[in-house]
């Protein structure tokens, strides 16, 4: 028997919610061998990020090459990569291995507001990984990053997603949670069959929101390990994030932003 393998490349986050922690929780509650690879360590709770201390980029390399080279991985999910010389250094490692499903979620920004990214960084990612990616994750604070524009109608998503694809080289999930409305509908352009899927949720009024993005593109990287085709793997990661928000709402933990509940199926 073999299990499907899942490899995040992403920062550590001490509080649990976000970051490697939460991704290794929805992998796992999604049904595949989480792995990682730390690019950074974050001084972080609830209430914040107080700290971000990068890992030296031969470090996150190194760890790269021993999980793919011992282990083998279905899918990669990347997250936080601070630096310039981290974004190629981590597209550099993986071009060795022949990637196929890859899954960025481009984090710039914490919940909290806290700036995760150093500005030329920025720029490096557009440049080098958002097309290299089978599939990206950005919030409307980041496609308008990315974009160079804002973003003020939920009826321009579907043509800033398209826009995101960049002429179809990658699939675009743009995630609609900073929109305003008690429906939430985020947009899903496949750029490999020229389609948008609107994803459509109720907004709920809770502050347990801390790590949504982490958890979702992982979401989509597990579902992606296991084979499922673009559209049900997306979907059924909107289905994952939607239930753990849900069932994650009403828990107290921390004094302000808490987490998902990454283990609503398990859990009674």
């Amino acid at each position: 028997m073999r299990y499907k393998r899942v490899l995040t490349i992403a920062g550590s986050d001490s509080g649990g919610g976000a970051g490697i922690q939460a991704d290794i929780k929805t992998i796992s509650a999604c049904g595949c061998y989480a792995m990682s690879a730390i690019t950074a360590i974050t001084v972080q709770n609830t209430l914040g990020v107080s700290g971000v201390y990068p890992l030296p980029t031969n470090a996150i390399e190194e760890q790269i090459d021993a999980v793919i080279s011992d282990i083998g991985v279905d899918a990669v999910k990347i997250g936080m990569l601070h630096s310039s010389e981290v974004i190629l250094g981590v597209k550099r490692t993986l071009e060795k291995h022949n990637i196929v499903n890859l899954v960025l979620d481009p984090v710039m920004v914490s919940t909290s507001g806290h700036i995760l990214m150093q500005d030329e960084a920025i720029e490096t990612l557009k440049s080098e990984l958002l097309t290299y990616a089978r599939v990206i994750t950005p919030n409307i604070p980041e496609a308008e990053i990315i974009l160079g524009k804002k973003i003020l109608k939920q009826s321009e998503l579907p043509i800033y997603a398209k826009e995101l694809s960049n002429n179809g080289k990658v699939s675009v999930l743009l995630k609609a949670g900073h929109m305003d409305g008690n429906e939430l509908i985020d947009i899903f352009y496949n750029a490999e069959t020229d389609e948008t899927i609107e994803l459509k949720s109720a907004r709920l009024d809770t502050r347990n929101t801390h790590g949504t993005g982490c958890t979702l593109s992982s979401a989509v990287a597990s579902y992606l390990a296991q084979g499922l085709p673009l559209n049900e793997a997306v979907i059924s990661a909107k289905d994952y994030i939607n239930s753990a928000i849900i069932n994650g709402a009403e828990y107290e933990i921390g004094a302000g932003h808490g987490p998902v509940h990454h283990f609503w199926k398990y859990w009674k």
